[in-house]
């Protein structure tokens, strides 16, 4: 099997990305700064066959008190992506995948599909669980700007207006601003009960930045000069993504809706094809799904897909760790060990 755990550094990793369609999380230099807030090891498995190549990003982590490792996908929608669909390619791949992390004592895969990528499900789940969970939102930016604003709900619609007679006004790419965002960021990660690992600071975005240069950005939203709200967000191969975004609370302010708007307006002006919202917290269909869904009717399902490499050690692991938990149940917490 042509399959091999590459280093963020490696050329076969640089040489695969631009005959694949991708994402900003399939970056090297994405995956080194999320792997740095995980507390684990960056890498990518490729693998190439007749002519065609399979990438995936990971995290590989310690199992803490063995010499076991697991992995999974760093933070966003960084799934396996090929230049093919071709379900036989696909399924060496799944094969070689399997066989390489096996011996290098990586236990457990866990990845995040991306909505808007095609690749062919049914055989993924074949080689381990395909878990579906709700869906995803995005914006066609290749429509013109009044069938946008048609498809935008009207209470959002109402809400834009309403910013903009206020005088709320969204500047792009002044990064001196970071650390003022970053602060509203905060506040409104402690009120929602956040854990740690959303609270990114300014060094780790400023950082992040500096790696992808003009393919991040950020919009920040000022009433006066004081900044209220802001979106950070990438572009890479026509699409736009949302990174992290959050808006400083109060009755009668409208500047979340009004930065969705003004990026899409700005993505479309660069000449990007879709803007992608995400999903719900977890995937789930709650209200944040229901608040994204009133920008654009266009949905994606969103999976999980979920891989055992060596059923007996992953056994072993769960029964010392989690007797309760079900090893054959892969659509339930996974891994269960963790």
């Amino acid at each position: 099997m042509n399959g091999s755990l590459l280093r963020p550094d490696s050329p076969a990793w640089a040489d695969a990305l631009p005959r694949l369609r991708h994402d900003m999380h399939h970056e090297p230099a994405y995956v080194v700064l999320d792997a740095a807030l995980y507390g684990g090891e960056p890498a990518a498995f490729h693998y190439e066959d007749d002519g065609h190549v399979f990438l995936m990003p990971l995290i590989v982590r310690d199992i803490p008190d063995t010499d076991l490792r697991d992995a999974l996908s760093p933070y966003g929608y960084p799934a396996p992506v090929s230049d093919t669909t071709d379900p036989a390619f696909w399924d060496r791949a799944c094969t070689a995948l399997t066989e390489c992390l096996r011996e290098c004592r990586i236990v457990t895969v866990f990845a995040r599909m991306h909505p808007l990528l095609e690749a062919p499900l049914p055989v993924l789940d074949d080689h381990g669980r395909l878990v579906r969970h709700g869906e995803t939102v995005s914006m066609d930016l290749t429509i013109g700007l009044d069938e946008m604003w048609s498809q935008t709900r009207s209470d959002h619609r109402n809400h834009i207006n309403r910013a903009r007679r206020a005088g709320t006004k969204v500047v792009f790419d002044d990064w001196d601003r970071l650390a003022d965002w970053v602060a509203v960021y905060h506040d409104n990660m402690r009120r929602v009960g956040a854990s740690d690992y959303y609270f990114f600071t300014y060094e780790h975005l400023a950082a992040l930045h500096e790696a992808v240069g003009d393919r991040m950005h950020l919009a920040v939203a000022l009433e006066g000069d004081e900044v209220v709200g802001g979106n950070t967000f990438f572009e890479n191969d026509g699409i736009a993504t949302g990174y992290v975004s959050s808006t400083r609370r109060a009755r009668g302010r409208y500047a979340d809706e009004m930065l969705y708007d003004e990026v899409r307006r700005f993505c479309k002006a660069r000449g990007d094809t879709v803007f992608h919202l995400g999903g719900g917290k977890g995937g789930s269909n709650d209200s944040l799904f229901f608040y994204k869904s009133g920008f654009s009717p266009s949905r994606h399902p969103f999976h999980t897909w979920r891989v055992v490499t060596d059923p007996p050690t992953y056994r072993k692991l769960v029964w010392l760790r989690r007797p309760a938990a079900d090893p054959d149940d892969l659509a339930a917490t996974f891994p269960p060990y963790r």
